[in-house]
């Protein structure tokens, strides 16, 4: 379970999406295109770009780049759009949150809205399990 603490900077928060990240790479991986045997570039090189990702936290541009990187699946991969989770179209932002309805983003916003206050109050928060409670997963 993520526990987010104000002083270790969200590092937490981070590796829950990371780790949501590298299973969706995980459950691609097992998909056409890629499982075919003569597998075309253009394919390999998206899989290899969803590696680097799951690499590039550190980088300047690890939330834009997924912004690119899940924009491409809702474009040229659509049968993996069940595969994907949804927390990772609200944690990249921009251009995902137009695959997100209304109601969702708004659960995600007050999520959000919780993990800050407990922060600003200095207070261990449990990412997941407010999750969970905010979208009846309990």
């Amino acid at each position: 379970m993520s526990v987010i603490k104000p002083a270790r900077d969200n590092t937490q928060y981070l590796e829950y999406h990371l780790r949501l990240l590298r299973d969706f790479v995980q459950q691609a991986q097992q998909q056409p295109p890629f499982v075919l045997d003569e597998c075309e570039t253009e394919h390999t090189e998206f899989i290899e770009r969803l590696e680097r990702l799951c690499r590039s936290s550190k980088q300047d541009n690890f939330l834009f780049e997924g912004q690119e990187v899940l924009s491409r699946v809702v474009a040229a991969y659509p049968h993996l759009m069940p595969l994907l989770h949804r927390d990772l179209l609200w944690f990249f932002g921009g251009d995902c949150l137009h695959y997100m309805p209304d109601d969702e983003i708004a659960r995600f916003q007050a999520l959000d809205e919780r993990r800050h206050e407990a922060a600003a109050k200095g207070e261990t928060f449990s990412y997941e399990s407010e999750r969970a409670k905010l979208f009846g997963l309990h």
